[in-house]
């Protein structure tokens, strides 16, 4: 038991992502009206952005903030003063992950362009670690490298696909301008 908690707490990003994936199943499981693609991709955005975005960077936020050198050893590296840096960092991502749960599209899109762009950051300096250092740690060469990756691909399926299928009951227009479909998510909000 205690080998399972710690693989889970060890590869939280993928941890949050099932967890997101389970909770959006069961939510989309206790709704009672006809299930189109909108109800769907809503669920399914809505559970990543809390679950991958909010709950996974302030698990991030909590490791690098207060436990900097178990951190730190996890990754392959000393511990160093940056780790809270990145620690704050990950509290910034999490607050806008939690708020974009119920957001605005607006909100989803600045929670998954922002933490992407650090994922993928994340994601070359592994890189750079793994061929110069020859680092191989589990929290560098591991799940979290790959989550690094498939994160952001997700994320950014996940919004292109809201912006196809709006969570409003209207949905776009097929040709509008952009000022249109501005409009558009306003409202729907």
């Amino acid at each position: 038991m205690s080998t399972a908690i710690r693989l889970v707490m060890e590869n939280f990003t993928l941890s949050f992502l099932v967890l997101g994936l389970l909770v959006s199943g069961i939510s989309l499981g206790k709704q009672k009206r006809p299930r189109n693609a909108a109800v769907i991709i809503e669920a399914l955005f809505a559970y990543f952005l809390l679950f991958s975005v909010g709950c996974s960077f302030f698990y991030n936020f909590i490791m690098h903030s207060f436990f900097g050198e178990t951190a730190a050893r996890y990754i392959g590296w000393e511990q160093s003063p940056f780790q809270f840096e990145v620690g704050t960092a990950s509290l910034g991502y999490a607050v806008v992950g939690f708020l974009a749960f119920r957001g605005s599209f607006g909100m989803r899109a600045a929670a998954v362009v922002g933490p992407s762009m650090f994922l993928l950051g994340a994601a070359g300096g592994h890189i750079y670690q793994m061929i110069t250092a020859h680092n191989f740690a589990p929290g560098n060469a591991g799940i979290i490298f790959y989550t690094d990756i498939l994160i952001p691909i997700i994320g950014f399926v996940l919004l292109g696909m809201q912006c196809r299928y709006p969570k409003s009951a209207q949905s776009l227009p097929k040709h509008g301008t952009s000022s249109e479909i501005e409009r558009k998510f306003q409202n729907s909000d």
